[in-house]
């Protein structure tokens, strides 16, 4: 499929389906293509409304069938968010001054606002906490955010407090450590253990054809194909009734690069999925019923994949100096690995 994308005011995407696409529905097709903020829903409104033209006319009806080498053009509406409120969230703060504050996001707290989230988020906690001291650069919806973690991954982030830190910093995170001091490490529960034990997983990244909020491994020379590298290091196997391989892992993993559910989709492709995630490990859910009592009480109270970033360096954007900080396994991963050994 071709893709192209124009316009100064409005975005504008031109689209042109394959055989792939054969017999799939207008709206099916345009919403794969479209951002993540703008549902299937919203879509069909816009086919609707006229807006959407298919082979250089205005088709109305969603369920129209696409056909190789038809062209569909559309109109990427801009995202109409409300705008965040402060909101009085306890936020653990692991540094903080006039550039920058360090925290250890607990999981379950989503980091901005977004559809079916407007409220709770980090950027709410944030934006009480520091008062109006936030950076601009991110806009309004994502202010002083240079990176994220999943809604359910907890463990170390920084926050730019004004623009000079967040250009500063947004630079280190784009160079992912290559010629810098930023350094990210993630520790994760999945299952079996990864053979072998230490390597680098390096494949392209792209959205799923079959789930647009899910990511998959993808060929090289797609459009949204995206070079994605993780560095793993298994650090401690954990057995089941006296099995000889351990079921379960801690595993340790380094980015290269930063895509978005990079270390959970890589570690499903190499068939060691996380613990508790329901978006990339559900066919190892089975596997659940065997693990002791107290470690299945902890894996329900994780709610989400097991994975936590435990630590992160980078230079300090107005000193230079290096800063590092480190924290704990949050209570459900460590009471887990430790009801396994018991």
């Amino acid at each position: 499929m071709k893709e192209t994308v124009s316009g100064m005011s409005q975005n504008i995407k031109a689209l042109i389906a394959d055989e792939a696409h054969e017999n799939q529905r207008l709206d099916v097709f345009v919403t794969a293509h479209m951002p993540e903020y703008i549902s299937r829903s919203r879509v069909i409104e816009l086919i609707k409304q006229g807006v959407i033209t298919l082979n250089g006319k205005p088709c109305k009806k969603p369920n129209t069938r696409i056909k190789p080498a038809d062209s569909v053009t559309c109109i990427i509406p801009e995202a109409e968010d409300p705008t965040p409120e402060p909101e009085e969230i306890p936020l653990d703060v692991l540094f903080e001054d006039d550039s920058v504050i360090v925290i250890n996001k607990p999981a379950g707290m989503v980091v901005h606002p977004a559809s079916g989230n407007w409220q709770g988020t980090l950027v709410n906690a944030l934006l009480h906490h520091c008062k109006g001291s936030l950076s601009g650069i991110g806009g309004v919806k994502r202010p002083g955010i240079v990176h994220r973690l999943d809604k359910e991954t907890s463990g170390v982030m920084v926050v730019a407090k004004n623009d000079q830190a967040h250009q500063h910093l947004a630079a280190q995170f784009a160079d992912h450590g290559r010629t810098g001091n930023l350094k990210r490490l993630y520790q994760a529960l999945v299952w079996g253990e990864p053979s072998p034990k230490k390597g680098t997983i390096e494949t392209y990244l792209g959205r799923d054809s079959n789930n647009r909020l899910r990511r998959a491994v993808v060929a090289e020379g797609r459009i949204d194909a995206k070079l994605a590298i993780t560095h793993y290091l298994a650090l401690e196997g954990y057995r089941l009734n006296g099995e000889i391989m351990p079921q379960l892992s801690l595993v340790q993993c380094q980015l290269e690069t930063g895509r978005t559910h990079q270390i959970r989709v890589h570690m499903a492709h190499i068939g060691h999925p996380l613990l508790g995630d329901r978006e990339y490990g559900a066919h190892f859910k089975s596997k659940e019923v065997k693990l002791p009592n107290e470690a299945k009480s902890q894996l329900n109270l994780m709610r989400g994949q097991a994975l936590h970033a435990k630590s992160l360096q980078f230079d300090h954007p107005v000193t230079g100096e290096l800063c590092a900080f480190e924290t704990p396994l949050p209570e459900p991963m460590a009471r887990f690995s430790e009801a396994f050994k018991s």
